[in-house]
């Protein structure tokens, strides 16, 4: 067994069989991760002595008689998630001294199965970014070229698992989140239908469009999370009561009868010549495969981003008024509360957070509210239909992940530009349905001198996930396009 190259399947097998055992992963893994990540940067925080403790307690209850599903996988979490003694900060001055009280109920679910925490994952500052280059914390590089961006906003939690430093990682996806970076650092990164998996301990970005998903090196690994981290919770009053189809046993090897929907709005006419043929040649695959290409139409799809960017904005200027320098995280002492609230807040939020609370405050503010943050709740549910009515005609919709390849870091400094590079991934994210980004080729950027990692999305119905896992993976083991790339880290 190599524990820094295994499957997760195939390290809970070996240690559930105790032909290994939990603390040989651990200590294999540590003094990889501490050397690698000296040159990614994936980590706030690493937590070996948890990750032996874990260790430990895994290796009892195997002797003890138990199966566990991720007996001895190592895993890392997206710092913002709580986990027991360990800092949570968001990416964000405003929490770097801030210590979990509690843990996740995703992160509680995995540690259950047998998981081994790492550490914690670098961030944009609040879950806020597309390229991982607004954490107040740290610089987190693309394991397949150190001076390209990891994606964002979960961009720790990607490159950790692209560049082999953990088997899995948790990430959330508020309008693309886990979908980019997976298809920047070449790895499958899954976002379930809102609801589906707790959002207890996760710290808020917009509460009615984050979710927790995996990051894995294969589609299997990403089911086998699911199946742990996925089901009601009663501490989170949004978690969906609806039974859980386990997903990992039930993957397929063909897209034969399957009816794969291309959106006419989702041209690839405006992609450079290398990323069209990477796209052209998957939607290929899929036929060859056995599934049918049948057109549908999104008519409101261009309104996504217009539509995102007043709601979670919207919701960020709400969720984040708890930030106030009085109950936890930094606090900058003024004259009287007033300009202590104006002086933490200033000095503990970043541009980009700030950028988005003044937006989504104007949004909600007395005279706008019905011009801006109704009418954009109005295209939502717009947008929600549009995808009902084009799943009528088909089972899955496939588009691009990303735009482009992982570009280099500071190319895209202008909000706007950088807010289109979710084009693609927030349609779904508004309807709150199922997708994921599964590795389908490599594109060498126009300012590049080496092929970087290509996404494909594939999207289905509300609740879909068992299915659509099962043709993500039919397409994954035909076409083998992870494999193909090297990590330089």
């Amino acid at each position: 067994m190599d524990p820094l190259k295994d499957s997760a399947r195939a390290i809970a097998r070996d240690v559930n069989a105790r032909t290994t055992s939990a603390a040989e992963v651990a200590e294999a893994l540590i003094p990889h991760v501490e050397r690698v990540d000296a040159q990614l940067g994936a980590y706030l925080e690493l937590t070996p002595e948890l990750m032996r403790e874990h260790a430990r307690r895994v290796d009892a209850r195997v002797a003890a008689g138990e199966n566990l599903p991720l007996a001895g996988v190592p895993v890392a979490i997206k710092d913002n998630m709580c986990l027991t003694g360990t800092r949570t900060t968001a990416g964000s001055k405003i929490l770097e001294t801030f210590v979990a009280p509690y843990t996740a109920t995703a992160v509680q679910r995995l540690l259950d199965a047998g998981a081994l925490p790492i550490g914690k994952t670098n961030l944009d500052e609040f879950a806020m970014g597309s390229s991982g280059e607004n954490s107040a914390l740290g610089l987190t590089r693309n394991p397949y070229d150190l001076d390209r961006v990891p994606g964002g906003s979960s961009a720790g939690s990607a490159s950790a698992v692209g560049g082999f430093e953990a088997t899995l990682s948790l990430g959330s996806d508020t309008g693309g989140s886990i979908r980019e970076p997976a298809a920047f650092c070449n790895v499958v990164g899954f976002k379930p239908t809102y609801g589906r998996v707790s959002r207890y301990g996760l710290i808020a970005f917009a509460s009615s469009l984050d979710q927790i998903g995996p990051f894995a090196r294969c589609v299997e690994d990403a089911a086998l999370v699911y199946d742990v981290i996925a089901g009601k919770d009663p501490l989170d009053a949004t978690s969906v009561d609806r039974e859980v189809e386990p997903a990992a046993g039930a993957l397929r090897d063909d897209l034969r009868g399957v009816r794969v929907g291309v959106v006419k709005e989702f041209t690839l006419d405006d992609l450079d010549a290398a990323s069209r043929a990477v796209y052209e040649a998957a939607y290929a695959d899929l036929e060859r495969l056995g599934a049918e290409l049948v057109d549908v139409t999104l008519p409101t799809a261009e309104y996504g981003l217009a539509t995102y960017y007043l709601i979670a904005p919207a919701e960020c200027s709400s969720n984040l008024a708890r930030f106030d320098g009085v109950r936890y995280g930094l606090r900058v002492d003024g004259a009287d509360v007033g300009e202590m609230y104006e002086r933490t807040r200033a000095a503990g939020f970043g541009p980009e957070v700030k950028r988005r609370i003044l937006i989504g405050t104007y949004a909600l503010s007395s005279g706008y509210y019905d011009a801006y943050y109704l009418k954009a709740q109005k295209a939502r549910t717009r947008i929600a239909e549009d995808f009902a009515r084009a799943f009528e005609r088909c089972d899955l919709i496939v588009s691009p992940a990303a735009s482009s390849p992982a570009f280099r870091f500071n190319a895209k400094s202008d909000p706007v530009t950088m807010y289109l590079m979710d084009y693609y991934t927030i349609p779904g994210s508004l309807a709150g349905l199922p997708s994921l980004s599964v590795p389908c080729g490599a594109a060498l950027p126009e300012d590049g001198t080496r092929p970087m990692p290509m996404g494909l999305q594939m999207t289905s119905p509300l609740f879909t996930e068992r299915a659509l896992l099962g043709y993500a993976h039919a397409y994954e083991r035909a076409t083998m396009h992870a494999e193909k790339l090297t990590p330089v880290a």
